[in-house]
């Protein structure tokens, strides 16, 4: 039975069942996951997830992050989007990241934030990742496990889209304290939306609140906010499942052009400002 428990690729056993080969249910987490070098000590852990891509949750990983830094807090990104990782490229950090008899150092931002993300450990950041899912799972824990992070507040997770294999890893295997729901106005998104806050139901992970990105455009001549995808049901949607509703973020285009140029520590709107605002308060 062990046997079979190895080979069996548990990414396909459905919704959360138990698993046929091994009994197993990926419902089921450590008890007190546990760091597994000394000198970090981690005082948060918030997942930053989506339903799908292109919604914004690396902008708003990045920012939360920024937004925490301004406050005084200790932060770290784990990048755990390992085949579209774009964490790094917003922040401007370049090179590869070194490594030591304890452990992998973090690369560090202008403002001291620490990120390690897979693009620091290849010769290029367009080298493609081409791994299956157990190896991207192996990854997200090594990333926990073997990076010396240190003392920290708050350690963000941008995690890939979607519910598959690197989603369930960070529920299953990360201690943690929640995560952040970001999406879209449009309808259909809606559903999707739906999708990650029940696997983080079945998973007994908090869902912290949602932020609605790219919610509208303000004109530049006379400040009008335009909704160029509807005005967007996702309060209405926390409202039903009892989740915060965090705030609207409008599209920026500076912003977008600062994080396309590795400067996003100096990007400032006052949405993620409000919403970085509340998830202190938590």
């Amino acid at each position: 039975m062990a046997e079979n428990c190895v080979q069996h690729d548990h990414s396909n056993c459905g919704a959360l069942p138990e698993c046929e080969h091994c009994g197993s249910n990926p419902k089921n987490k450590p008890q007190e996951p546990e760091m597994k070098l000394p000198e970090n000590h981690i005082k948060q852990v918030i997942g930053v997830v989506s339903g799908k891509g292109g919604v914004g949750k690396s902008m708003t990983t990045a920012m939360l992050a920024v937004e925490y830094a301004r406050r005084g807090y200790k932060v770290g990104i784990l990048d755990a989007d390992i085949t579209g990782p774009s964490i790094p490229r917003m922040f401007g950090i370049q090179g590869r990241a070194m490594g030591t008899e304890e452990g992998i150092v973090p690369r560090e931002t202008e403002t001291g934030i620490k990120i390690m993300s897979v693009n620091l450990l290849l010769d290029s950041e367009d080298t493609p990742v081409i791994w299956r899912g157990p190896i991207l799972s192996g990854v997200i824990t090594q990333f926990w496990n073997n990076v010396i992070w240190g003392d920290l507040d708050v350690l963000f997770v941008d995690c890939p889209p979607g519910t598959g294999d690197v989603p369930l890893t960070v529920f299953q295997s990360l201690p943690l304290t929640g995560i952040v729901i970001v999406t879209s106005p449009q309808e259909l998104v809606g559903m999707i939306v739906r999708k990650a806050y029940n696997m983080a139901s079945q998973m007994d992970v908090n869902v912290l609140g949602i932020v609605e990105n790219m919610s509208y455009i303000k004109c530049p001549d006379c400040g009008k906010e335009i909704y160029m995808f509807g005005h967007g049901e996702t309060a209405n949607h926390a409202e039903e499942m009892g989740v915060d509703f965090l705030g609207r973020v409008p599209v920026n285009p500076l912003a977008a052009q600062l994080a396309d140029h590795g400067c996003v520590e100096s990007v400032e709107e006052p949405a993620y400002t409000e919403i970085a605002g509340k998830l202190v308060n938590k």
